[in-house]
Parts: structure tokens; C-alpha cells; sequence
């Protein structure tokens, strides 16, 4: 890797940088994807190709489709053929829609490399940190209260400043990734939660602890709706279904949390027979080397984010802002880091696309001017988009309606499940030592549930709906069941069930979403779900302060309401990502988006100003688990 990439992380590149990753077309190996048998368009090809000699489309055989490595000497011809093909389902051929399809199959090409499996990691981090935090601020309840003097009623409060930041970072973060691009949000969520995350070790009172926990989740809160955004963009077609494997380090943050906080604080906490308010700072340790220890992790996944990766704008976003040869030149960047070739280039890219006309919008602008252009971009058209036509706006309504749900369910339960265990009603108070003890078994027992959800999406009767919606009907079963035994044995086998099937829960509901939404509005749709699921959490502490006055139990009996709720609504769900969603339909539907966007730069070489700057599987809703298809749809009339 060059060094001017440590140095300057966000810096443009240039082909020249990445010498010996150029192979000719025809001598590249060529990956076959599991769409890739397509009705035979050689005729319009030739029709609409008036310079190149007509040629026969290559047609695959049932052996090729698939993942499987495919050697047949394509030519510039072919290849023009095959794209033309991809987009004629769409009735738009532009040249934006092109040149994306090109881009596509150069990274499907080159298949999975060192590159995807180091982002695969970091952004698996940064779905960790979501959790780390919403688990490690849950287990300080019990002693904020003994040391500032705050009732366990009232301490609750606490969640309510982490989920005010998460709301605000989850909007911010996941609409301005829309704006002005992925890697800032990238590198900077983590940076934001690891500061403040040190600093809330030292916190000086209740109010003061609270306030920057707020501030922790406005930077971890945008960690969801980017992450997967951005792993997706550079995710080859046929690797689609580890966007759900991903979901596996969200349970790992609650288990490093969880056995941090065993070590921790029981062992360097006041006695649970300390009166209130009179548990001294230095005899309360365990809280605070806690939430260092979190801050400290989170700090080290920014360093190596920002420090020991090279994080590359998506090509895609390049060439929707007419910074074609900066696309092509990331690919190579890619194919670089992997060891491997690529067969693009710019004439290939003006062979099947169309020339593209030189514009210097761009050039000489300062980082600083560029972030601002980019912000004037922002418009409510953006939200209306996610209304477009009838089942994208049915799917927009059950999904934010699930994500409001499980927001507020989760919390009523999970972050005050210390509190539950410590006593749920039973008369014998559960030493620090038990319930600390439990809460670690109940993580351990729960990360394998997303594993078994990466494998039940795929089956062919379950796939994505059906596994959530079974997850979300368990848990939300096993929540009622924990409330009738006070017995700490009873309660455990409940919390380690409950938090087994939560996962399964949670893990696809993570992938699902940003399947779902077109790729121009994916940042904002996911990010909305994620403004919500906060800003429902943020009212769990109200509902349980209240509810909880009268009856401990009420808390849980609601968020056991609410996650049999979100089960019912997921039943409704029109959209199966798993892949029997028709081409036709997906492709009229964001067409219609670009209408509304306006997404209509004057070039020809960036017609579709956001049209699929997120993905590198534009047909995957159709054949694989990664995302909508959305660039052949999104040109204008």
C-alpha cells in the first residue's frame, strides 16, 4: 500500500499508483454469477454498436451459474452484449447504467479478496461497539445508583441520555453517508465513542456521567446504518449472505461486555448492603475500569480503521459524481490490495457506456468545500423517495414500525435485566457476584444465535422473513415466561433462551433492512429505521420508570407485548431479499425514485448523481441476499 495512503486517508487516487493489476479482457478470468444466464441481446448490441463488427453472444451453460470460475475469452464485444442484456429487463439503458454493470462485474471478477475480509472485520467492530455500549451502560445502573444517591427507579434515566445520542448519530451519520459519502462517517463514528467513552470513565456525578454518555452514542450510533451500507458496496454478487453473518459481532459485544463487567464489578464495587448515596468513589471502582476497558476497545478499532486500512470510496459514488477515472481507479486499488487483476478500464467503460465529457466541478475544491456541496444536496426528497410506489412504502411502514418496536422491547428488558435478576419480585436478593455471573451465561448462550440464523436464511421455505419473524415470536415468548418464577435458576434458562432467539432476531433484521431499500435512499431509509429503533429506546426508560412504579413486572410484560408485535407486522412484510422478488418490479421501482430525486446530472457520464453508489450486486435482490436491485433503474426518461 502506498504511503501516501497512511498519511492522507482520504486521498484521490490515480491508476498510476497501482502498476501490474491491468490484464487484457480476454485473458482475465471471469466469475459467473448466479444471474448470469440472460436472454440472448446480440442483436441489439450490434444495432446499437455501429462501430464493432457483430459478434455472437456467449451463452452459459447450466454449469457456469453459480459462483464457479468461468474461462471463456471475453471480449470487449461480449461483454458490451452481456451488459446490454443486464439492463434491457429495466426498458433503460443509460450510460450511467452501464458503466455501473461494468463496475459490477469487475469486482465479481476479482471475487473475494484480503480487502473485503479486512472490512468484513471492521465493520464487524463497529457493529460490536453498538452493542458494547447499549450492554455496558445497562450494567453501570446498579452502581450509579449506590454512588451518586440515585434511586434504582430513577437511575433508569441513565438509557435515556444513550439513546438521546444514538438518535441523533443515527439520523446524522446515516443520511449525511447519502451526501458526501461513506468514509468519513466510517472513521469518524468510532472516534467520537471512543473519546467520549474514555472521558465518561471519569465522571464527575450522575449528570455529568449521563451527558457523556450522550455523547458516546451520537458517535457509535451511526456504526449500523453505515457499516452495512458499506460493506454491501464492495460485497461481489455471489458473497452476498456474509452481510448476515456480520450480525455475529453484535452478540459479541454483549458478551465482552458482560464478562468485563463479571470481572470488574464485583470485585471493586461498594457492598450491595451500602446505604444509598454513601458508596464511596474509591471503594466503586469496577464501574469505571469498566467503561475505560469499552472506551479503550473502541479507540483501538478507530486506530485501526483509520491508521492500519485504507478505506477506498465506493467506485460507484465516484462515478455518479463524474469522477470516473478515481472509480476505475479504486478498483485497482482493490485488486492491488488482493493480489490480484482487473480488465477495466476507462475505454471499456467509454466503449460500453459512452464517452464521458470532462467536467472540473470537482477539481481543486478543498475537503471542507466538498463537504459543504455536498450537504447543499440534502432534501426531503430523500424521505418522500421511501414512499415511491405502493410496496416500496408498505415495506418502508412495517419496517420502521418493527425497528420502533423492538427499539423500545429490547431496552424495557435487556438494559435493565441486572436490575431483574438482582431481584424480579422474589423475597432473597441475588448476591453482585450471581447476577453478573448470569448476565455473562446469558451472552455466551446468545452468540450462537445469529450463526444459526446465517444458515436458516438461505433455506428455501424460511429464508429472511420467516426466520426473523420465528425469532421475534420466541423471544418475545420467552420474555412472558422469565415473569412467572422469581427463582434465580428458573430465570437464568429463560434469559439464555430469550437472548439465543433475540439474536436470531436482531441479526436478520440488520441484514434485511438495507436489502430492502433502493441503493440511492439505502443510507437514508436504514438510517431512519435506526433514528427510530433509538428514539423508542429513548422512551423505554419513561415506560419503565412509570410502569415499574406500580408493577416491577409491567416493564417486561410490555416489551414482551411489543416483540409479539413486531412478529405479526413482519408476517406482512411484501419483499423476500432471499430472491423471489421479480426483476421488473424492483426495477420500476427505483426508477421512479430517480425521477423524484432529480437525479439528473448534466454529464453523460454521471446521469444518476446517486443512483447506485452502494452496491456491487445490482441484481442480487433477484438471485442473492445482498441488496435491491437499483443501478439499470434509476435513470431518467
Amino acid at each position: 500500500m502506498p504511503r501516501t495512503m497512511f498519511i492522507n486517508p482520504f486521498k484521490r487516487h490515480d491508476v498510476s499508483e497501482f502498476p501490474n493489476v491491468l490484464v487484457p479482457l480476454d485473458e482475465n478470468t471471469h466469475r459467473a454469477s448466479i444471474s448470469s444466464a440472460v436472454p440472448n441481446e446480440s442483436e441489439k448490441a450490434n444495432k446499437d454498436d455501429k462501430d464493432a463488427a457483430p459478434t455472437e453472444q456467449p451463452t452459459r451453460p447450466p454449469s457456469d451459474v453459480g459462483s464457479g470460475i468461468v474461462n471463456h475469452g471475453m471480449t470487449v464485444q461480449s461483454l458490451k452484449a452481456e451488459i446490454l442484456a443486464d439492463v434491457a429487463a429495466a426498458d433503460q439503458d443509460t450510460p450511467y447504467d452501464r458503466k455501473s454493470k461494468v463496475i459490477n462485474k469487475a469486482l465479481q471478477d476479482m471475487g473475494m479478496g484480503k480487502y473485503q475480509w479486512e472490512l468484513f472485520a471492521l465493520c464487524g467492530g463497529g457493529w460490536m461497539a453498538d452493542n458494547l455500549w447499549l450492554q455496558g451502560v445497562a450494567l453501570t445502573l446498579p452502581q450509579l445508583s449506590a454512588e451518586f444517591g440515585v434511586s434504582e427507579t430513577e437511575v433508569r434515566y441513565t438509557t435515556l441520555a444513550l439513546f438521546l445520542g444514538l438518535c441523533i448519530g443515527a439520523s446524522f451519520w446515516g443520511t449525511a453517508s447519502d451526501i458526501i459519502g461513506r468514509r468519513l462517517a466510517f472513521n469518524f463514528t468510532l472516534l467520537l465513542a471512543g473519546v467520549f467513552g474514555l472521558a465518561s470513565g471519569g465522571g464527575p456525578n450522575w449528570i455529568g456521567t449521563c451527558a457523556l454518555y450522550a455523547c458516546i452514542g451520537l458517535g457509535v450510533g451511526g456504526n449500523l446504518p453505515v457499516d452495512g451500507a458499506l460493506f454491501l458496496e464492495f460485497l461481489p454478487q455471489t458473497s452476498g449472505s456474509l452481510l448476515t453473518l456480520l450480525s455475529v459481532f453484535w452478540p459479541v459485544g454483549n458478551l465482552i461486555a458482560s464478562l468485563l463487567a463479571w470481572a470488574y464489578i464485583p470485585n471493586f464495587s461498594c457492598s450491595s448492603d451500602t446505604p444509598l448515596g454513601q458508596c464511596a468513589k474509591e471503594d466503586n471502582m469496577g464501574w469505571r475500569y469498566l467503561i475505560l476497558t469499552l472506551g479503550a476497545i473502541t479507540a483501538l478499532m478507530f486506530v485501526c480503521r483509520f491508521f492500519l486500512f485504507h478505506l477506498y470510496e465506493s467506485p460507484k459514488f465516484l462515478l455518479s459524481r463524474g469522477r470516473q477515472a478515481e472509480a476505475v481507479a479504486t478498483v485497482y486499488g482493490i485488486a492491488h490490495y488482493n493480489k490480484t487483476t482487473t480488465w477495466l478500464t476507462e475505454d471499456i467503460l467509454n466503449y460500453v457506456g459512452g464517452d464521458q465529457e470532462v467536467t472540473q466541478e470537482d477539481v481543486g475544491l478543498s475537503v471542507f468545500q466538498i463537504v459543504k456541496r455536498s450537504l447543499s444536496k440534502f432534501s426531503l426528497k430523500r424521505f418522500s423517495a421511501l414512499f415511491e410506489n405502493r410496496q416500496l412504502a408498505i415495506s418502508t411502514c412495517l419496517l420502521w414500525f418493527q425497528w420502533t418496536t423492538v427499539g423500545m422491547g429490547y431496552p424495557l428488558f435487556n438494559a435493565f435485566l441486572p436490575q431483574y435478576l438482582a431481584n424480579s419480585g422474589g423475597e432473597v436478593t441475588n448476591s453482585v457476584s450471581t447476577v453478573y455471573r448470569n448476565y455473562a451465561i446469558t451472552a455466551i448462550v446468545g452468540v450462537p444465535g445469529s450463526l444459526f440464523a446465517c444458515w436458516t436464511v438461505d433455506l428455501k421455505y424460511i429464508g429472511r422473513k420467516g426466520t426473523m419473524a420465528f425469532g421475534t415470536v420466541v423471544t418475545g415468548v420467552f420474555v412472558f415466561l422469565f415473569t412467572i418464577s422469581s427463582d434465580s435458576d428458573f430465570q437464568l434458562a429463560f434469559t439464555c433462551l430469550e437472548a439465543f432467539f433475540q439474536n436470531i432476531m436482531y441479526g436478520v433484521l440488520y441484514a434485511y433492512t438495507p436489502e430492502v431499500f433502493p441503493a440511492p435512499i439505502r443510507g437514508t431509509g436504514t438510517g431512519m429505521s435506526s433514528f427510530l429503533n433509538r428514539l423508542a429506546g429513548l422512551c423505554a426508560p419513561i415506560v419503565a420508570i412509570q410502569a415499574g412504579s406500580s408493577n416491577p413486572k409491567a416493564p417486561i410484560y410490555a416489551s414482551g407485548g411489543l416483540f409479539i408485535a413486531a412478529f405479526f407486522s413482519m408476517l406482512l412484510l411484501p419483499i423476500e431479499t432471499r430472491g423471489k422478488q421479480t426483476l421488473k418490479t424492483r426495477v420500476q421501482q427505483a426508477t421512479g425514485i430517480s425521477k423524484r430525486l432529480n437525479l439528473q446530472p448534466s454529464n453523460t457520464g454521471s446521469q444518476h448523481s446517486h443512483t447506485d453508489d452502494e452496491t456491487t450486486d445490482d441484481e442480487d435482490i433477484v438471485d442473492e441476499e445482498t441488496g435491491p436491485t437499483t443501478a439499470r433503474k434509476l435513470s431518467p426518461p
